[in-house]
């Protein structure tokens, strides 16, 4: 009689599985991942001497941005095509009803003044009466 154990010859760690693991793993995080686009617009606001400091944080507010050829973005969305019948879309869709919310436009300095005025009509046929215009604060030297 033998009592001794027999050692298998392959005692190594098979690497496979742990492999294969890993590659979906990766490829998992790869599709779950979401890819995020700049869709900001590029805004350098007007200044001013006068006017009110209002806190920028503040989520109970829509706010709509015109760049300086037009462009439109209602809280950060941008519009394929910025007239008024989008743009009054946008903001019915923001407000989901709620005509007390503030309405904040923020324009570049070199907007076409039209652009304002649709904004501000847009705004103005749903409704909204809280209405502000974004500014810069005109230094001190410049203004005198």
């Amino acid at each position: 009689m033998q009592f001794r154990r027999q050692r298998p010859e392959d005692a190594g760690v098979n690497l496979t599985p742990l492999i294969d693991v890993v590659f979906l793993l990766l490829i998992f995080f790869m599709v779950s991942t979401t890819f995020t686009r700049e869709t900001q617009l590029r805004v350098d606001l007007p200044q001013a001497v006068t006017g009110e400091q209002v806190p920028a944080d503040r989520p109970e507010q829509i706010e709509v941005v015109i760049s300086a050829e037009g462009s439109i973005a209602v809280n950060q969305q941008t519009l394929a095509d910025p007239n008024l019948k989008n743009l009054m879309r946008a903001l019915e869709r923001e407000s989901a009803g709620n005509l007390d919310l503030p309405v904040v436009i923020t324009a570049d300095a070199l907007t076409p003044h039209q652009s304002v005025i649709t904004a501000m009509d847009a705004a103005g046929k749903l409704g909204f009466s809280r209405l502000r215009l974004t500014t810069a604060e005109l230094p001190e030297d410049a203004a005198e």
